[in-house]
């Protein structure tokens, strides 16, 4: 039966998934604010090592998001995701003992390794419906926000008392924290797309790189993302220009981020409803460009910085939150890891080169005209904007099934998939094998396909 709300799977679904993904996102923060003092204590330490070990790790969270995303496709998205935690895991390790920065640029490059954002989103997505999905995405990126902010506040404490691998064991922790979750909260689901669809192959990664609606998000998640690494290369120092003290930085951080996380809510709210996506998603970027254009003109005043940063973190969670859902929504069926592994890697890249970027401007020019160079990257960000298309919707639908065993669920799977005018079909079922219950998600031409023979499928199967 369809529903209006987040049903109970879904809730679990972006409750649990959006703390792996905080828990995670948390252990590397944590390493921000506190890195570049701790990092002069390691032997061969010197400012060029320094950024590669920051560096290191969006690097090669980059390079290898596509082909998780592929495997993720191939193989199921939980098994690669504890995969890719098992590798952060021991990155984690390596840089906890590394006594030399070069130890530690490996360590962060190992963690990066460990690219599961991709199948994370492709998860989110697999396991709700379109209507509902800005939900899920939203609670994702909320918890990613949260995450900063506490660990701008946690990662001085946990290396003040334990010094900088007491940081990375931490780490660690967390990231074993993160397995259990996915292997014991997070929904199990069976995902089938139509033959020669289902299994995403190398050659296809340039045809959606070239994708014209898809290329417009992936570069604005790499100017999102490389304007947010760079305006941190000067925001703190700004605020301790403002009088504002190192270790009362927090006491800004989290009103500000919880503040406009609300602001973005209504908006959001509206775009759905209303049917506004596409004007909505526009005005973000202009509200970006105008917060960073603020920094850039507005003298360095305690509250004219706290104005241009709620207006800057309000337009960035907004489009952080809805951007994955509307690619998920554009993505071919099947190969929603791919294209989420495309739009990952333009992330992680964004936030490399926002920090090299950030370096070489603030040598050169001065540490104010980073926000004006990120102000007019915004502006190229919104010229393409306007170029995106009106999200087109399909009709979804869920229906209530019972299904004895996994192997149960990929024939049921495939029988709906092979039904005319269904697009994509998706079972999730919970609990063990000797616990029934499942739910159908369909995403169907109306025009096309034949409601009763899929509730007559699922009944028949559900006996």
């Amino acid at each position: 039966m369809s529903v209006s709300g987040l049903n109970r799977i879904e809730k679990k679904a972006a409750f649990s998934l959006a703390s792996v993904f905080g828990v995670r996102m948390l252990g590397l923060f944590m390493i921000l604010p506190v890195f570049a003092i701790y990092g002069e204590q390691l032997a061969g330490y010197s400012p060029l090592w320094l950024g590669l070990a920051i560096g290191a790790y969006g690097l090669t969270q980059a390079l290898l998001q596509i082909p998780m995303g592929i495997l993720s496709d191939k193989y199921g998205r939980k098994p690669v995701i504890l995969a890719g935690l098992v590798v952060f895991l021991i990155g984690s390790i390596v840089a906890a003992l590394s006594t030399t920065i070069y130890g530690v640029v490996l360590g962060r490059a190992i963690q990066g390794m460990g690219a599961i954002a991709s199948a994370i989103l492709a998860l989110a997505a697999d396991l709700t419906r379109e209507e509902q999905r800005p939900k899920v995405m939203a609670t994702i990126g909320m918890f990613i926000g949260l995450s900063f902010t506490v660990a701008m506040i946690l990662g001085p404490i946990v290396a003040d008392a334990f010094g900088l691998s007491g940081l990375f064991w931490f780490t660690g922790f967390l990231t074993i924290l993160a397995m259990f979750m996915i292997q014991f909260m997070v929904p199990y689901s069976v995902n089938k797309a139509p033959r020669g669809d289902s299994v995403a192959l190398p050659e296809q990664i340039s045809k959606l790189i070239r994708h014209p609606q898809l290329s417009r998000l992936n570069w604005g998640v790499f100017i999102l993302h490389m304007a947010l690494t760079a305006c941190f290369v000067t925001l703190p120092k700004q605020f301790v220009a403002s009088g504002l003290a190192l270790e009362d930085h927090w006491q800004i951080y989290l009103p500000t981020l919880l503040g406009s996380f609300f602001l973005m809510v209504p908006f959001m709210i509206f775009a759905m409803k209303k049917q506004q996506e596409k004007p909505m998603f526009s005005a973000a970027v202009a509200l970006l460009s105008f917060a960073l254009f603020s920094l850039w003109l507005l003298p360095t005043g305690f509250w004219s910085l706290i104005l241009s940063v709620v207006l800057f973190f309000t337009a960035f969670n907004y489009l952080e939150a809805t951007m994955p859902s509307i690619l998920s929504r554009i993505a071919p069926a099947g190969v929603k890891g791919s294209v989420m592994g495309i739009y990952s890697s333009s992330q992680f890249l964004g936030a490399f080169v926002g920090g090299i970027i950030g370096g070489f401007v603030a040598s050169r020019f001065g540490e104010n005209s980073i926000f004006l160079v990120m102000a007019v990257a915004s502006l190229i960000w919104l010229i393409l904007s306007f170029g995106m298309q009106k999200l087109k919707k399909s009709k979804n639908f869920s229906f209530a099934t019972n299904i004895s065993d996994d192997e149960k669920a990929e024939e049921v799977a495939e029988l709906l998939i092979n039904m005319p005018g269904v697009i994509e079909a998706t079972l999730v079922r919970e609990g063990t094998q000797e616990q029934n219950g499942a739910v159908a998600y369909l995403k169907v031409d109306d025009k096309i396909v034949d409601l009763i023979s899929v509730k007559a499928l699922l009944q028949q199967d559900s006996c």
